[in-house]
């Protein structure tokens, strides 16, 4: 007979993520002569991220948008990529950003969470990286 293993939360170690951004960037459309707001992802990290998965929706207490998937097969050491077009509908919800990624051998998460009504124009700021102005979550 094996002996019982106890694990308890305490004892799980579960890496913090750094250097992993998401930003909503007001910028200009040359196909549509538009300002659009475009959510991106931010890798300001001196190592690859492999295999980015990241899952956004919008929601309140009575509200919920249908899931958006995305994955990246590689996003290369201080770079950016292009997530979604968010509609400005969707400002008035809260807009999770789930992220998953692998980091050499290492699998993190975290979810990135843009407050409702915090994605405004009096909340933009300088994006690093893109050196463009716009609303960060770290």
């Amino acid at each position: 007979m094996l002996p019982k293993l106890t694990v308890l939360k305490k004892d799980i170690k579960v890496p913090e993520v750094k250097g992993v951004y998401i930003a909503v960037v007001h910028e200009y459309n040359d196909i549509y002569k538009t300002k659009d707001w475009n959510a991106y992802i931010i890798n300001d990290k001196g190592i690859d991220l492999e295999m980015v998965i990241i899952v956004s929706e919008g929601y309140s207490e009575t509200k919920k948008t249908a899931a958006f998937r995305k994955r990246l097969d590689k996003l290369p050491a201080k770079s950016y990529a292009k997530i979604e077009l968010l509609q400005e509908d969707l400002f008035a919800l809260n807009n999770a950003f789930k992220v998953s990624f692998f980091e050499g051998n290492t699998m993190l998460d975290k979810t990135y969470l843009f407050r409702k009504n915090t994605i405004n124009l009096k909340a933009l700021q300088t994006i690093p990286l893109m050196d463009v102005k716009g609303v960060l979550v770290k």
